[in-house]
């Protein structure tokens, strides 16, 4: 995506983030207002920009794992990272995932030092699953926190 940066997610961009509102199925998504701020704004998350306009974000570590998937053995601490992210409701599903998603791997290589990248995502998800493996992730493991289950994937650095 020409002129795309990662930055330090600040208030003004969380209170944005948090509004967003997506559709069926995706609606799953959504975020509480008052609980998504505190998250995006907790040190993890980060605002992406695309000629200086909010496009999305991104977050590693614990906050991009449904915690749940503890208890499975769904993360292993196995020089992982874990990515989290999100596209600005109204871009998503017209081709932009690839160029966005890889942004956000290349913004992770050069910020920490690990061997491979970890996904978590709704199995419901397909459009998603697609695009995740045609980067190079590949199916791990299953996991349900209650009627949804959720797909870790992961990509090793080569």
């Amino acid at each position: 995506m020409v002129g795309m940066t990662v930055e330090p997610m600040d208030r003004v961009m969380a209170s944005k983030i948090s509004s967003w509102k997506y559709s069926e199925p995706y609606d799953f998504y959504n975020m509480d207002d008052d609980a998504g701020m505190d998250e995006l704004l907790n040190g993890t998350f980060f605002k992406i920009l695309e000629n200086e306009m909010l496009i999305g974000y991104c977050c590693f570590g614990k906050s991009a794992i449904v915690p749940i998937g503890l208890q499975f053995g769904a993360y292993p601490e196995n020089g992982t990272v874990d990515v989290g992210l999100g596209m600005r409701p109204d871009l998503t599903g017209h081709g932009r995932g690839y160029a966005f998603v890889s942004s956000i791997l290349e913004f992770a290589l050069s910020e920490y030092n690990f061997s491979q990248f970890r996904l978590t995502v709704a199995q419901f998800n397909k459009r998603a699953i697609a695009l995740y493996k045609k980067l190079g992730f590949k199916p791990i493991m299953v996991f349900p926190m209650g009627n949804v289950e959720f797909l870790t994937m992961e990509r090793r650095i080569s």
